[in-house]
């Protein structure tokens, strides 16, 4: 059987196969189909069950490269290991943000999931390691609602809580000592959108990034609210921030419940609300696992050599 593809160009094609076709020897090499290009088309052929699963490979690695600029090996493995652990491919729609030209996507099934989960409900929580995607996409999702004007405003929010380092002893008044806390939100949102449009949307309140305690007594409609590092919080806090929500609202809560931080015997309030909130309509919870970590290739192993279990010394 025979399959073809359409590619714009030669930069395409290099994107695609990877430099001196790495890529391309890995696709061809656990499929067992031979692929080859010529005259802006790429063609591939073998046995038809192979055929059409290197063609979703290719395919999937393109929607890459058209939203990324290239191709990474990680992106092949990650394709490569979906596809043999019979799961459907990354396949949610773009996410529109305001900076020109980008458009986010879903690189892992896992990261599809949540994409979809925040669409089609009020509530999320989503728990995995690091580098999973869990905040950036979350934050994606609130820029993409403040676009379309779906919601009025975006509040990110974060537990205060040090990871055995002591606030106190930080330098600055209290604004300069929780701004490091904040610090992550911030950077996805420089991702998405320009700076000045961020300073005159903070300054308007179309977009708050403050510390869990500021939520206290108030009630926000048609917001979008991210609570961040959602681990570190206790369990009346948690209620705390759920009962926020106003008409209208939409909250997404992620964390690592591996990376917790809060006193010994304190219960995490994401842990909690896990089992508590099961099985309450307009409620979603999401797991991301070690493969859909995004972040340097490195990264996974660094988390899967901490979640071994450790090896007895002699």
């Amino acid at each position: 059987m025979e399959s073809t593809l359409s590619v714009v160009s030669s930069k395409d094609l290099l994107n695609l196969f990877g430099a001196c076709d790495q890529h391309l020897r890995r696709i061809r090499a656990a499929l067992g189909v031979s692929i080859t290009a010529h005259d802006g088309r790429i063609h591939i052929t073998g046995p038809e069950a192979a055929v059409a699963k290197a063609t979703e490979i290719l395919e999937q690695l393109q929607a890459c490269a058209t939203n990324q600029g290239d191709v990474s090996a990680d992106d092949v493995t990650r394709a490569l290991s979906a596809l043999q652990n019979g799961e459907a491919p990354a396949a949610s729609s773009p996410i529109e943000v305001f900076r020109s030209g980008k458009q986010i996507r879903s690189r892992t099934a896992g990261q599809s999931r949540y994409i979809e989960a925040i669409r089609k409900n009020d509530i999320v929580l989503c728990y995995g390691p690091a580098g999973t995607g869990k905040t950036y996409l979350a934050v994606a999702m609130a820029v993409a609602a403040l676009k379309q004007e779906a919601i009025r405003k975006i509040v990110l929010v974060r537990p205060a809580v040090e990871a055995g380092e002591s606030l106190g002893f930080l330098p600055g008044d209290l604004q300069a000592k929780i701004n490091p806390y904040l610090r992550p939100l911030l950077d996805a949102l420089h991702e998405m959108m320009d700076h000045d449009l961020i300073r005159s949307y903070t300054e308007e309140d179309l977009i708050e990034v403050i510390p869990l305690a500021y939520m206290r007594g108030r009630t926000l409609n048609e917001a979008f609210i991210i609570l961040d590092e959602a681990q570190n919080t206790t369990v009346s806090q948690m209620k705390m921030f759920l009962t926020r929500m106003g008409a209208g609202s939409k909250i997404v809560l992620s964390g690592d419940v591996t990376q917790i931080d809060l006193p010994p015997k304190s219960r995490s309030g994401l842990i909690d609300a896990l089992t508590r909130l099961r099985g309450i309509e307009g409620i979603a919870s999401v797991r991301l696992t070690g493969a859909d970590i995004v972040r340097h290739p490195l990264v996974q192993r660094i988390v899967n050599a901490y979640e071994e279990q450790p090896k007895k010394h002699h």
